[in-house]
């Protein structure tokens, strides 16, 4: 998957034709926590992304959760019967289209903030003990500032959660 530059009305869309290689440098298709750290603002207790196992540039990432009992929302969600919250796994995939977003050839720095969720469904239930396997893929990335993302959750192969994710950039 590629990405082309519509001209007419300024924006990216992402197409199934294959990309000409490289050859100058391999791209990178896996990143580690520091790696993401130096990509994304968020840290501790708000860092929700362990690892990026798959990347296409300008196309999708796919990220990694290790849900553990430490998570500091167990403690109040719920007392007895932990469950990952909503937002939580819906924060952890922005987080994941955010690594996409900020290696984009036109982004021109500032800070991509997530502004919108559309057609959010929670199909079931993450607890510690899971890994949460975030996939987010680029639909269009208008005016060089506005992104609009679709994203996927599973557990053990079964969904958890999806929706589509809109995204701006802000100067900072």
């Amino acid at each position: 998957m590629s990405t082309t530059l519509d001209r007419s009305q300024d924006i990216i869309v992402a197409v199934s034709e294959p990309a000409e290689p490289d050859l100058a440098e391999p791209v990178k298709t896996t990143f580690n926590i520091q790696e993401i750290q130096q990509l994304l603002p968020h840290r501790y207790p708000f860092a929700l992304v362990d690892k990026i196992i798959d990347y296409i540039p300008g196309a999708k990432a796919v990220g990694l959760k290790n849900v553990t009992f430490n998570e500091p929302f167990f403690q109040g969600h719920f007392p007895g019967h932990p469950l990952m919250p909503g937002v939580m796994i819906i924060e952890a995939m922005a987080q994941v289209g955010g690594i996409v977003l900020t290696q984009l050839p036109e982004y021109s720095g500032g800070l991509f903030v997530f502004t919108g969720i559309d057609r959010v469904k929670f199909r079931q239930q993450v607890v510690p003990g899971d890994r949460l396997i975030m996939t987010v893929e680029l639909q269009a990335f208008k005016r060089r500032r506005f992104a609009k993302m679709h994203a996927r959750a599973e557990v053990d192969g079964q969904l958890a959660a999806s929706g589509d994710l809109s995204f701006a950039l802000v100067e900072v």
